[in-house]
């Protein structure tokens, strides 16, 4: 058994669009300037997470996996993905807007030996008037996009939505997207790195060249059609996981905490991850006590049957994913 919570070292990504949130108030550790990313948890190759707690201290989280097999994630998950972690947890610091983009499904990725890349967001921070790039105002067409593009006036066609802290956007493959500046985000992902960037706004990177666009692989993976709203709707009870997405990759739940709860796991045959997005917790397994801050992640076993979570804040939130 791999009888531990475990708590992986960040791993820091610097991105032409990012800014400063992530060290100012996530506290993490960076020297580098545009830090846009933090992944949590990651089996990326080249990209693998690495333990920074307690016995298992210095394995990465691939080599965990091999050895503990179901132990460590559940065996539907096991027997689904096999020696693959299947999601890829991040915080987000978008000080500038992201391009417009869109992600494969599982079959179009497939091509590229990749997972599709399904994703969820959870807005931790959000300046005013910061906004997200979401879906079409109305369906649309292939001619009609490629005209707006071609033309550079894709946000005739484009939803927009002015957001606030606590929105959660749901992000299907083929739904057309960008994170707008000023936001601070929490990602939810299939573990894939495949984007097929749209639009840059026409800037250059610090080499002074411009990013590639994937025009033709984004016409066979954007889905036309519009939606009513974007946005999640949600509720929120103390000490109770009230259930935010849920779909095929990952069930994504909200818990906020005030004093101790016990979070019962025997029903469950799946690796369960605590994103912190608000206070601070303290989990207690067995002799182990782990203090989780907002902008840090846990991740307990599929062979560990509960935990204990306290909070001594009134405004401690936890993000709480796992997959069915």
């Amino acid at each position: 058994m791999i009888n531990q919570l475990l708590r992986f070292t960040p791993i820091l990504k610097q991105k032409i669009w990012g800014g400063k949130k992530l060290n100012q108030l996530l506290h993490k550790n960076s020297d580098g300037s545009n830090i846009g990313e933090s992944w949590e948890i990651s089996d990326v190759d080249g990209d693998e997470s690495v333990v920074s707690n307690a016995n298992l201290k210095g394995r990465t989280l691939r080599s965990l996996l091999k050895e503990h097999k179901h132990d460590l994630v559940g065996t539907y998950v096991y027997n689904t993905f096999g020696e693959q972690f299947p999601l890829l947890i991040k915080f987000i610091d978008a000080k500038e807007v992201l391009s417009i983009q869109v992600h494969p499904d599982d079959n179009l990725a497939g091509l590229q030996e990749s997972f599709g890349k399904t994703e969820m967001w959870y807005v931790m921070q959000a300046d005013d008037e910061a906004n997200i790039i979401i879906g079409f105002k109305e369906n649309s067409s292939k001619e009609e996009y490629i005209q707006h593009l071609n033309s550079k006036t894709l946000l005739n066609i484009l939803n927009v939505d002015e957001v606030a802290k606590g929105d959660v956007y749901f992000v299907p493959p083929g739904r057309v997207h960008a994170i707008g500046a000023g936001l601070l985000i929490a990602e939810i992902q299939q573990t894939s790195d495949i984007t097929y960037r749209i639009y840059d706004w026409d800037r250059k990177d610090i080499d002074g060249n411009y990013r590639e666009l994937h025009t033709k692989k984004a016409l066979e993976a954007i889905d036309f059609s519009a939606k009513n709203s974007y946005k999640t709707a949600y509720k929120k009870q103390k000490n109770i996981a009230n259930q935010v997405v849920t779909c095929p990759y990952f069930t994504t739940n909200i818990l906020p905490v005030k004093g101790k709860t016990r979070v019962d796991l025997s029903k469950k045959d799946c690796f369960i991850i605590y994103m912190c997005v608000e206070g601070e917790v303290t989990f207690f397994y067995k002799n182990q006590q782990e203090v989780v801050r907002k902008g840090e992640t846990i991740l307990v076993p599929a062979c560990i049957d509960g935990v204990e979570i306290l909070s001594e804040q009134h405004s401690s939130e936890l993000l709480e994913t796992y997959i069915k």
